[in-house]
């Protein structure tokens, strides 16, 4: 069957009214590697592997919270469009990380898609406990307020959808309120085997 044909299979599909219920797949037993037992896969192999696959690199912003002066702000190279309707989008964050906590509090983000020429400005929001925002021009996001970086690709505004575990790492998934581009004839800045692209 071709392309032609598989689209019209799904068309027929789609049509044919609401699919019949499909029961659930029992939950995989997830456990922590014991100190006692070898990790499954070696970390350091696992990273190396893993960095193959290259990746678009955002930074994830919050405005400033109760008591705050400064905005939050993270880089983050784990983020991913999730659904269409309605229109979530997901990053992944490290339990340890001390920006996550202020944006769960905000409650809001935003997505900054970074651009090619934007590699100095990832690695100073990579970096844990400097001010993040200094000398760096941004605006307001319309609805969340969290900060827009100039000269960003794009930009997705966010309402804090929902949050789950995943290992040692936090899946969050955002509802897209608002969202645009910069300049849509720049190039992404993309990371690869530990290196900017």
């Amino acid at each position: 069957m071709g392309h032609a044909g598989a689209a019209a299979a799904a068309v027929r599909y789609l049509r044919s009214g609401p699919p019949a219920p499909v029961e659930a797949l029992p939950r995989p037993e997830l456990r922590c590697v014991r100190e006692d037992e070898p990790a499954p896969v070696d970390p350091a192999r696992f990273r190396r592997v893993l960095g193959s696959f290259a990746t678009g690199v955002t930074v994830v912003t919050a405005p400033p919270g109760p008591g705050e002066d400064t905005p939050a702000g993270f880089a983050c190279q784990s983020f991913s469009s999730l659904s269409l309707d309605p229109p979530l989008v997901a990053f992944m964050v490290g339990r340890t990380s001390t920006t996550w906590p202020r944006i769960a509090r905000a409650g809001v983000f935003c997505v900054n898609v970074l651009s090619a020429g934007q590699g100095q400005l990832c690695r100073s929001f990579a970096v844990s406990g400097a001010d993040k925002f200094a000398g760096v021009a941004h605006d307001p996001a319309p609805v969340s307020g969290s900060p827009r970086l100039t000269g960003a690709l794009a930009w997705i505004d966010c309402t804090v959808h929902a949050v789950h575990t995943g290992g040692d790492h936090l899946i969050v998934v955002g509802r897209v309120e608002a969202l645009g581009t910069g300049d849509e004839e720049g190039e992404p800045l993309l990371f690869h085997r530990g290196r900017f692209r």
